[in-house]
């Protein structure tokens, strides 16, 4: 008798997509220098446009998408609705931005390319990334308390 694995949302081929796209972005990543700690350097150190052209090349592709996905509301590959919601501005939001930016200039990376750099052999970056980790942990905890 074979045994037969339902391919529901808990199966773990259905996720191959992601994991796919994952890899690419990381490729992109490496190819386009973002994951560079120079390249990081020179965005704080104002010597170089590069970064400020990949995030603000970002933020257009981004303003774009929404704009297009409002405009036909286009829905997720599983046929949700995509809903936008109002932010309400906190000034919270100023001091993570800050702790963010100031976290970014200090190890020369940020959460999205940390795995693209431990993919690479920088395996100090595994320091950055468990320390991601146990920042993401202790808002969590102290969620309440602070100021939002």
């Amino acid at each position: 008798m074979s045994k037969q694995v339902a391919a529901g949302p808990a199966h773990w081929s259905s996720k191959i997509k992601f994991m796919i796209v994952g890899i690419l972005f990381g490729i992109v990543f490496v190819k386009a220098e973002i994951i560079s700690w120079f390249r990081i350097q020179e965005m704080f150190r104002l010597q170089s446009f590069h970064m400020y052209g990949i995030i603000g090349s970002a933020v257009v592709v981004g303003m774009i998408s929404v704009f297009l996905i409002k405009k036909f509301n286009i829905k997720t590959l599983n046929g949700e609705t995509i809903i936008f919601r109002d932010k309400i501005f906190s000034k919270g939001q100023i001091y993570g931005g800050l702790l963010f930016g100031l976290g970014w200039a200090v190890t020369g990376a940020c959460p999205g390319p940390l795995f693209a750099q431990i993919g690479t052999g920088a395996t100090v970056v595994i320091m950055t990334f468990l320390s991601a980790l146990a920042g993401t942990w202790v808002y969590g905890y102290f969620k309440e308390s602070l100021p939002h």
